[in-house]
């Protein structure tokens, strides 16, 4: 039977590709899971598994950095979020890589790339890959990385939302809401954080407790009280906004 670890920072996120692995390929075991890329290292080391499924950022080792030091010790993989510079580097069949969230289609080609690859001598990724992995960390270091989804709680479930999806969140004393077009979900990060973790191109702070899409907002308007509030696409949500940040709808 083949194996394989999988090594990422995010609990739900290695379970979500144990699941959908799981469901790809039903004869592969996951023999062990690291949460970063000094453990990987260890779990190939000690367990020696077919394949090795990377995110490319970790805490301490990275799953570039990890991959240089096992080398040729088994086939790689690598998670990443980055659906451009990724897609570009990955595709030249040095190795092969799963973007996040998984997707059942997309793991299905992963699956029977790997197959044909499981006879074979792993890739030494320090030889062959150096020069592409260095110049994907010149990319994606050079251009700011934001969130790309919230792991979010609707009742006793957990879900992986897209930031795309999500008209806004509105904070209160114990948690922030996060409101999508079809339901609404919670976290517990404030919403000064998530203003650092966003892109602010996308998701505007208006007030102290509240981050708007851009592309949720049907228009302004004031109130007999003359606050400025902003009205949300398709909902009946009022959003008001604190004066200093008015100037943000100057161009509008």
């Amino acid at each position: 039977m083949p194996t394989a670890i999988i090594a990422d920072d995010e609990r739900l996120m290695r379970d979500q590709l144990r699941l959908r692995l799981g469901q790809a390929w039903p004869g592969l075991e996951i023999i062990g899971e690291a949460k970063n890329g000094d453990e990987a290292i260890e779990l190939v080391e000690q367990l020696k598994p077919d394949f090795a499924f990377l995110d490319i950022r970790m805490p301490g080792k990275t799953g570039m950095e990890a991959a240089q030091v096992i080398g040729s010790k088994t086939h790689i993989v690598f998670v990443t979020a980055y659906d451009t510079h990724a897609v570009e580097a990955f595709e030249r069949g040095a190795v092969d890589y799963v973007l996040k969230p998984p997707e059942h289609e997309r793991l299905l080609v992963t699956v029977e790339r790997l197959k044909t690859h499981l006879n074979k001598p792993a890739l030494d990724v320090n030889s062959s890959v150096t020069a592409m992995l260095s110049q994907l960390a010149e990319k994606i270091t050079a251009k700011p990385t934001y969130l790309q989804w919230i792991q979010a709680s609707i009742g006793q479930d957990l879900r992986m939302i897209p930031v795309e999806e999500i008209l806004f969140f509105r904070s209160d004393e114990k948690y922030t809401c996060v409101q999508t077009a079809k339901y609404e979900a919670l976290i517990r990060k404030p919403v000064r954080d998530l203003a650092e973790e966003l892109d602010p191109s996308l998701f505007w702070q208006i007030h102290r407790a509240t981050l708007v899409n851009v592309n949720a907002i049907e228009g302004v308007t004031r109130d007999i009280r003359g606050r400025h509030l902003v009205l949300i696409k398709g909902k009946s949500d009022k959003l008001e906004v604190s004066r200093s940040f008015l100037h943000l709808f100057k161009q509008m």
